[in-house]
């Protein structure tokens, strides 16, 4: 008999497994030949504490102390970008993110090819991190495994059924007294599985493509940059430059894979804003971001049958927000109060979306 086992091996089940392994038996289960196949494994791997919504940034910091002590965050800044004719837009975000302006030569000797007619306005926050993405996963895992619990691939779920415990068909059969949901795009189609009723995951696709460093210039140094209403952003990675469009086309859950129409636009906008034409698209790619209908996570037990546990609805916090929504999952299904206020929990909790 299994105390928890955990449909999905990207870094929502792999974190969440891990933390309940000091409570229980862990298995983890995941339908790919690896870890981390599809959003895990297609991230823009950024920590900064202020982005997302209310209950995001409450689980950012909450997690924060354990990327730091963990050496999974290496230096990274974060710039915003602006024409122009979008200092409306740029405020906002400016005040959202909790941003310090800069002025445009500033932004410039940071970030030589910004454009420097069409560049109005810049921001800067010293505080974001590239994320150390596949050790994080790998070192969850280890966890899992250390404390006596199994991570399986190549292992689809097919049946999920309950009578006095959870009966989990994949590869194998496997008996199990809790059940964890963190199947990432697919979570709500394990829910009906389950009999449990879904909760109104969108899929939404997220695409990216890499370029050689503009003008032959060193970016390891680069902020990432991120156009005003994030319409577009670039993150250096490996001496290239990552360029994304900032899509959230719907979409039904499947692997993922740019649209070159919708890439060209994206990087249309980027050119718009920097002195360096885009010359190759060396490779391309797109991974599904879910959400739910209010935008924020779904974390813990299900109303309808509480040992049902959802950790879904990442949207595009998955990673940064891994070590204190995990924390909180685990909090949850062992009995203890989380360690935030209440408004938080309730804007966390799957309960919200069941009124």
């Amino acid at each position: 008999m299994i105390d928890f086992l955990v449909i999905g091996g990207g870094i929502a089940g792999l974190s969440a497994g891990a933390r309940l392994s000091a409570h229980g038996s862990v298995t983890v289960l995941e339908a790919e030949d690896g870890l981390g196949y599809h959003a895990s494994g297609r991230s823009a791997a950024l920590f900064e504490e202020n982005y997302g919504p209310l209950s995001v940034v409450a689980l950012n910091q909450a997690g924060s102390q354990f990327l730091q002590d963990g050496g999974y965050l290496q230096k990274r800044g974060l710039m915003l970008v602006a024409s122009t004719d979008q200092q409306d837009m740029f405020k906002a975000d400016l005040n959202s993110l909790d941003m310090q302006e800069i002025s445009v030569g500033h932004a410039r000797r940071l970030i030589p090819i910004l454009h420097p007619k069409r560049l109005g306005y810049a921001g800067i926050s010293h505080d974001a991190f590239d994320i150390e993405t596949d050790r994080l996963l790998q070192d969850f895992a280890r966890v899992i495994r250390k404390n006596g619990g199994d991570v399986h691939t190549k292992s689809p779920v097919t049946a999920v059924t309950k009578a006095n415990n959870w009966q989990v068909e994949a590869r194998d059969v496997f008996e199990a007294r809790h059940v964890i949901n963190a199947a990432g795009a697919w979570a709500d189609g394990v829910a009906q599985l389950a009999g449990i009723a879904p909760i109104g995951l969108e899929p939404r696709r997220r695409s990216m493509a890499r370029i050689p460093a503009p003008g032959g210039h060193d970016v390891s140094d680069w902020p990432m940059m991120i156009g005003a209403g994030e319409t577009w952003y670039a993150k250096p990675d490996a001496g290239k430059l990552l360029v994304s469009p900032a899509d959230a086309d719907l979409v039904a859950p499947h692997d993922a894979y740019a649209d070159d129409m919708v890439l060209a636009q994206g990087l249309a906008r980027y050119e718009e804003m920097v002195s360096e034409p885009v010359t190759r698209v060396e490779t391309n790619w797109a991974g599904l971001r879910s959400f739910s209908p209010d935008g924020t996570l779904v974390l813990g037990p299900d109303p309808q049958d509480r040992s049902f546990i959802w950790c879904a609805g990442q949207g595009g916090y998955g990673f940064q927000s891994a070590p204190g929504a995990s924390e909180f999952v685990a909090d949850l299904v062992v009995g203890n109060r989380p360690a935030f206020e209440q408004a938080i929990i309730d804007m966390l909790t799957p309960d919200r979306l069941r009124k």
